[in-house]
């Protein structure tokens, strides 16, 4: 199993990476350089590729060597994939040498067995890369190779450019993989790396559409240890950010800023759960904090953009004037996209996820103060989310009274309640009984929903407040908009009467 750090870079960061003192300090040995060119082969219904294997014939000083890699996964940068490699004739696969170094019951096997890829195998793409390799020694004995790759992926007239470097477990603790990359992030600007090469390379056979992600369904068993429970959703919530980052960073694309951010506030929402048992470093919850601001930011006004302002498609008014209003709101909801794109790919977001994942591998809360240290951890999740789920929901209700006279902070505060109950019920569903749990969690989203909609309202006037402060000749819009959404507002808030009386009759399902 090979396990790889990948991270990108810029050239101009790949030559002070070149130079780094740490590079020296824990090499074992003069850099080497290789010129690698390579061909990844696939059938031209790409067989491979969905069944989640790459091959690709490279040669390298003049040997021709085939590689295949399937399975595992990738989480945080972090790769971890089946490999097999042979020496090969020429540029081509042999696949007969490659069938007897792959496990012959296995899935992969009877893939290179079968008929498409025996008979259909054609060149897909290609790879020209200069690789600069460091043999590193840590000093807790942990052997790491780090590669720097510069280059280009080719498929006809489509180029896209290759600067990357790979960090290579050799030997020892995985955890120093992330421990170097934070150390080489200190001087070096870098992002992580989710997609291989081969990932990379077919994206030129067929753009990839920006598509937003949402959490994938969570599966805790009710033996399973609390530790072991936080570390699953953990591991949920940040996959569903990480699996929208290319979204925000490169396309701008809304829907995946709204999930990104959705994972980053279950992610908190995590952690205030298991408060009680385990304490998270206050600079990690600090550059949460930050990055669900930089995003939060620019979500509000894409509500407002949408959503909120598509309200007055039917109102009677001055199109004009409503026009100007919704064009400032889309310029600056545009601005806003651009700057959550440079705080996603900024040096503090990488650090983040860096920290993140090595806290979570090496399990960093054992490390508390005893004061801090739990004697719980390994005590059955289950009557832990007993006990987390029936204060929240208390709170909620107690939170909830008179609600549709609420001021709005007092509603903001029960939609806060709402949001967090609905997290945690989230999280433990598994635990419950289905279709009760779904019944509860279904209520609990409709009255989310209908405070969502006030509080939008709420931000929405602010926003349009500040958007008057910046130019005068928006005033008559301006003004009309914030009458009209006021008058939905108190229209949306004999909803919400509705909706709470529906979720106080339903019993806990836990």
């Amino acid at each position: 199993m090979e396990i790889e750090l990948k991270l990108l870079l810029t050239p101009q960061a790949a030559q002070s990476l070149r130079t780094h003192p740490l590079l020296k300090k824990y090499g074992t040995g003069q850099p080497r350089e290789e010129k690698l060119s390579g061909t990844y082969y696939d059938t031209s219904n790409c067989d491979l590729r969905r069944a989640g294997a790459g091959l690709r014939v490279r040669q390298v000083d003049g040997r021709w060597v085939q590689t295949m890699k399937a399975g595992g996964g990738v989480a945080s940068g972090l790769h971890s994939r089946h490999e097999w490699e042979s020496p090969v004739a020429g540029p081509t696969p042999d696949l007969a040498v490659l069938r007897e170094l792959v496990d012959h019951g296995s899935s992969w096997n009877r893939l290179l067995r079968s008929r498409e890829v025996e008979q259909g195998l054609l060149p897909v793409f290609t790879t020209s890369v200069t690789r600069t390799i460091w043999d590193l020694r840590l000093a807790e004995g942990t052997e790491i190779e780090c590669v720097l790759d510069q280059g280009s992926l080719e498929r006809g007239k489509d180029k896209e450019t290759i600067c990357e470097i790979e960090l290579e477990l050799k030997s020892g603790n995985v955890n120093q993989l992330y421990g170097l990359a934070l150390e080489l992030l200190e001087s070096v600007p870098m992002q992580i790396g989710n997609a291989s090469k081969a990932e990379r390379g077919y994206a030129l056979l067929a753009p990839v559409p920006a598509r937003a992600v949402k959490a994938e369904a969570l599966v805790l068993s009710r033996h399973m240890s609390i530790e072991k429970a936080f570390q699953l959703i953990v591991a949920n919530c940040m996959a569903q950010m990480q699996a929208n980052e290319d979204g925000v960073m490169h396309r701008h694309d809304p829907e995946s800023l709204h999930q990104m951010r959705v994972g980053i506030r279950r992610l908190r929402s995590a952690f205030s759960l298991f408060a009680p048992v385990l304490q998270v470093p206050d600079d990690m919850r600090e550059d949460l904090n930050w990055i669900a601001t930089q995003l939060g930011t620019a979500r509000d006004w894409d509500v407002l953009a949408d959503s909120t302002l598509s309200r007055l498609a039917d109102a009677p008014t001055d199109a004009a004037q409503v026009g100007m209003v919704q064009y400032a709101v889309q310029k600056r909801a545009q601005q806003l996209h651009g700057e959550a794109a440079a705080a996603a790919t900024s040096p503090r977001y990488t650090r983040l996820v860096l920290r993140l994942s090595q806290w979570m591998r090496a399990c960093g809360w054992r490390e508390a103060p005893p004061r801090q240290a739990s004697t719980r951890l390994h005590d059955s999740v289950i009557r832990f989310a007993d006990d987390m789920l029936d204060q929240l929901d208390r709170k909620l209700r107690k939170r909830g009274r008179r609600l549709h006279k609420a001021t709005p902070e007092a509603r903001h505060r029960a939609r806060i309640a709402a949001k967090k109950t609905r997290y945690a019920a989230e999280f433990f569903q598994s635990l419950y009984n289905r279709r009760k749990l779904r019944r509860y969690v279904n209520a609990l989203s409709r009255l989310q929903d209908e405070l969502g909609f006030l509080n939008d309202a709420a931000v929405a006037d602010r926003l349009l407040q500040d958007l008057h402060g910046k130019d005068v000749h928006l005033a008559s819009g301006v003004g009309f908009v914030r009458g009209y959404l006021s008058r939905s507002a108190d229209t949306d808030a004999s909803v919400i009467r509705k909706r709470w009386k529906k979720f106080k009759r339903l019993s806990t399902p836990w």
